[in-house]
């Protein structure tokens, strides 16, 4: 379905679980050390859920087996947390999570390194990661175009000469986890659907040290660097406002 503009009420209900999704981020952001299994960091997101008494929309979408996202250095999203996948010092840890409250939904991820960094480079890459994605936000308005906001990222991530994902985008968000239209992280200004104010979109920059080239693992849902070079991914769900974008997915 497209996503379409919010009532005020839908607002509201996303503004709510964009609160509660952020703080669970955090938490888990503060409780990743190495040593843990990603199994673990699931566990820790399940008890929030249950202390919020809201659901996780990615449990069973589409078969997902979870309700997160857990993705280690060369994964760049929809790992299946397991308590045989040890997180080690240094590694690169993307944590990708949705909450549905009160029939609404919003979607966010941040990456996170363990410990203690290794490399520089693995520094920049997670802060470079960000900065593309807040560019992006920086770029929605009123009547904006997706190429518009891809054209943001793309340049962002370009800059930094990292990889850019083609294969994963964001997408509209709210009624449904993934709502059209797509939000590409690379595209030219001033092509793309028309995006108004009161929709909402989620738009997720994934970056990596090489190439774009990626693919899907035996699991069927971990999406790996072709080349195994490390990844970041960071996400947030925004409103679109008259002269500017909400964060919905914020503290």
């Amino acid at each position: 379905m497209m996503t379409r503009v919010k009532t005020p009420a839908e607002i509201a209900a996303m503004r709510e679980g964009g609160k509660m999704l952020a703080t669970i981020l955090q938490l888990l952001k503060q409780e990743l050390q190495p040593g843990m299994s990603t199994k673990d960091l699931s566990l820790i997101a399940a008890r929030e859920l249950e202390k919020y008494g809201v659901e996780s929309p990615f449990l069973g979408y589409q078969g997902f087996p979870d309700i997160i996202c857990i993705s280690v250095n060369d994964e760049v999203v929809h790992g299946i947390p397991r308590p045989d996948k040890i997180i080690n010092d240094g590694d690169i840890v993307s944590l990708d999570f949705g909450i549905k409250h009160k029939g609404m939904i919003t979607d966010a991820a941040i990456s996170v390194i363990a410990g203690t960094a290794k490399q520089k480079r693995h520094v920049q890459l997670v802060q470079r990661t960000e900065q593309a994605l807040t560019a992006g936000i920086m770029a929605v308005h009123n009547r904006v175009r997706a190429g518009d906001i891809a054209a943001a990222v793309q340049a962002e991530l370009e800059h930094a000469k990292y990889g850019i994902v083609e294969d994963l985008v964001g997408h509209g968000v709210g009624h449904q986890l993934h709502e059209d239209p797509n939000i590409p992280n690379f595209g030219r200004p001033n092509t793309g659907p028309w995006l108004d104010k009161g929709m909402t979109i989620a738009i997720e920059p994934m970056a990596t040290l090489g190439s774009e080239r990626v693919y899907v693992a035996e699991d069927e849902w971990t999406v790996l660097t072709y080349d195994g070079s490390w990844a970041a991914h960071f996400e947030h769900s925004v409103l679109i406002t008259e002269d500017g974008a909400e964060i919905l997915t914020s503290l």
